[in-house]
């Protein structure tokens, strides 16, 4: 089983980094490898959703359910896909910048930094699906958070 992890802080809100991840629908519009992405169930707490892979002639779906804490944590666990354990969390953990009132010191404290944390684990279902999946997969995984900031950047602008 391979496991990647990423951490990264950045000067956006934990809501602003929360929408950009659960924010489905969009990711074809800023990941290249990601040929299509659906929302196939809305649930109280998240949404089933499909990510369609197309990246160096490898064309793979899968299925996630993702269950989410608003503006804190995205846990994905596998629904369906060549895998056969896929598991990943989003944290989003709020930072002040220096100079700014304490989290909790009145309405006016507003998180203006966070901290996000990714972690994915997964293994493929068979040996063979694995050489053919698995470095084109091991790159998205690696460079999935990056694709994240830039896309807070474009969205919000540089910070």
């Amino acid at each position: 089983m391979k496991h990647v992890q990423k951490s990264v802080l950045l000067w956006y809100s934990p809501r602003e980094m929360y929408a950009l991840v659960t924010n489905v629908q969009d990711y074809p519009k800023f990941l290249p490898w990601c040929d299509r992405a659906e929302v196939l169930q809305t649930h109280d707490d998240g949404v089933t959703a499909r990510l369609h892979i197309a990246f160096a002639g490898v064309r793979q779906a899968f299925t996630t359910r993702n269950t989410n804490v608003d503006a804190e944590q995205v846990v994905m666990k596998l629904v369906e896909g060549p895998f056969s354990k896929l598991e990943g969390v989003w944290k989003f953990i709020a930072l002040q910048a220096p100079g700014q009132p304490a989290l909790g010191d009145g309405a006016a404290a507003q998180p203006t930094a966070c901290k996000v944390e990714f972690s994915l684990q997964y293994a493929f279902a068979n040996r063979p699906l694995e050489l053919v999946v698995s470095p084109v997969f091991d790159r998205i995984a690696n460079t999935f958070v990056d694709a994240f900031v830039k896309r807070a950047e474009q969205v919000y602008g540089a910070r």
